[in-house]
Parts: structure tokens; C-alpha cells; sequence
């Protein structure tokens, strides 16, 4: 049988891994199902995401909700990367779900408890894919994954009234709790859009911590930068991205004092 690329890129790499970054690496997917039209580059095969999970395994990396993550003391963490599957897409359970498992990983999924039962209208004119109502939340909560708020109906929440966001953020929370039996402690700006005034209406709402694309207005644990994977995202890709990460990121402050909010809000108290 002839060798397998992406091993002898792992093998070669992983000599090249630069230190500790003070940020942690955490990884954005979306729906997990076989692909057609993917216009947003959103979706990963299931055969694609065991792939990737195998790459972290093979350099040493374990998958964890961000609620695991913060609270891991710094001088451990360095093995560990957030995984957080955002939109709440039913095909999370079905097919995301056992991968997850198989490889003894956690992850975060960010939902839309004002789109139960719904679909990604917001994607237009995006594939057309089916939102998780309250039982298949419930199922993955029961499977160990951490449930967090995506909003209420994935809207910029930079562009809405002061009301409008209120319910985005604080109703988001309450209607999570209601479902699951446990606060949310983590918010996932919808589009990665945050401002100021965004940024402290989650805090405001009682989250520990929040995730966006960039590290946003005020760098720390209600802006967590985060990495989007695709389908497209084999070794060499997903050791390029991790390089980047760390490059990216090495000249922050610690973790233990970019994190202590999120680390406190995440230490096992639920509200």
C-alpha cells in the first residue's frame, strides 16, 4: 500500500510547530453532511471532519468544548483545541455527532432557539439545510457537547435597536436554559459581526465568554478568535492554519490574564 501524504506531512511539520501561543486555538464548523452546492464553503463531509480529527490526534491535540477549554489551567492547555460547531444544523447529530465520539472529543454547538425546527433562511441562496429543534438540542447536550446561543435568528447584531438586541443576547440565554436545564455560558456572534455595544450586552446577559472570527473590538474572553474549517482543510492546510494561528497570537498577553473572566464563568457553577 503506498504512503499515506498527509503522514509523511505530519511527520515532517511536526518538527516545525512553533511554542505556545498565548491565544488558544479554536476551530469554527458548520454542518457536517455529504456536500453539493456549498457556495459559503460551510459544509464538511463527515469522512472529511474524522480525517481532521485524526490530523489533531496524530499531533497530539484533543477536541474540546470552549467550556472545557477555559477552564483548564494555562500550563495544560497546550494539548487541547477548541472545537465549536456554529448554526445548530440537525445533520450535527446524525453525522457530527458519532465522529465526535469515535475520536473522544467534545465541542460546542452554537443554536438558534428562535429557529427551532427551522432552516438557514439567512443562507440564501445557500443550500437549503434544517435547524435542530429542541429534542435533537436536548440529544446533544446528553452526549457531553456544550450548548451555547447563536442569537435567537442568526441576525447582525451590530445593525439592531437596543430592544432587538436585548432578546438576541438575554432571551437567547433564558430560552437555552429552558430547553436543556443548564445556562448557556457561551455566545457566538452571528457573520462574527461585534461591536462595543454588542460585546457588552452578552456580558450583560451573564455569559462567561464569547466567540467571534477576529479578536474583534476588545481583544479577550467576549472575542475569541477562532479558525474556520472546510472541506478543503487536509495536514498540509490544517498545519498552515495552526502555524498562523500561533504566529498570530504569540505576542498576546498569558492566558490566565487574557481568560480569568471566562475561565471564572465556566468553572462548573451553573445559575
Amino acid at each position: 500500500m503506498a504512503a499515506d501524504p498527509s503522514a509523511r506531512t505530519d511527520s515532517r511539520s511536526s518538527r516545525l510547530r512553533p511554542a505556545a501561543c498565548a491565544q488558544p486555538w479554536i476551530l469554527t464548523y458548520h454542518s457536517v453532511c455529504e456536500r453539493t452546492s456549498d457556495p459559503y464553503g460551510i459544509t464538511v463531509s463527515p469522512e472529511r471532519l474524522d480525517r481532521q480529527l485524526a490530523w489533531l490526534r496524530r499531533r497530539d491535540y484533543t477536541g474540546v468544548s470552549i467550556a472545557t477549554l477555559l477552564r483548564t489551567p494555562a500550563d495544560r492547555r497546550r494539548g487541547l483545541v477548541g472545537l465549536t460547531f456554529d448554526d445548530g444544523y440537525t445533520d450535527f447529530v446524525r453525522e457530527a455527532l458519532p465522529v465526535l465520539l469515535r475520536h473522544g472529543c467534545s465541542a460546542t454547538l452554537f443554536v438558534l432557539p428562535g429557529r427551532l425546527d427551522g432552516s438557514n433562511e439567512w443562507d440564501r441562496p445557500g443550500p437549503h439545510k434544517p435547524l435542530l429543534g429542541a429534542a435533537g438540542i436536548r440529544a446533544a447536550a446528553d452526549a457531553g457537547m456544550e450548548i451555547g446561543s447563536h442569537g435567537l435568528r442568526h441576525r447582525d447584531l451590530t445593525s439592531l435597536s437596543a430592544a432587538e438586541l436585548r432578546q438576541e443576547t438575554h432571551r437567547s440565554r433564558e430560552l437555552l436554559h429552558d430547553i436543556t436545564g443548564v445556562t448557556p455560558e457561551g455566545f457566538c456572534y452571528p457573520y462574527g459581526s461585534v461591536d462595543e455595544r454588542v460585546v457588552e450586552s452578552v456580558r450583560e446577559a451573564g455569559y462567561g465568554y464569547g466567540c467571534a472570527l477576529t479578536p474583534g473590538p476588545r481583544p479577550g474572553p467576549f472575542t475569541l478568535p477562532r479558525t474556520h474549517i472546510s472541506h478543503a482543510d487536509l495536514a498540509l492546510r490544517l498545519w498552515a492554519k495552526d502555524l498562523r494561528h500561533r504566529l498570530r497570537h504569540r505576542a498576546e498577553a498569558a492566558p490566565d490574564r487574557l481568560l480569568p473572566a471566562a475561565a471564572s464563568a465556566v468553572s462548573g457553577e451553573r445559575r
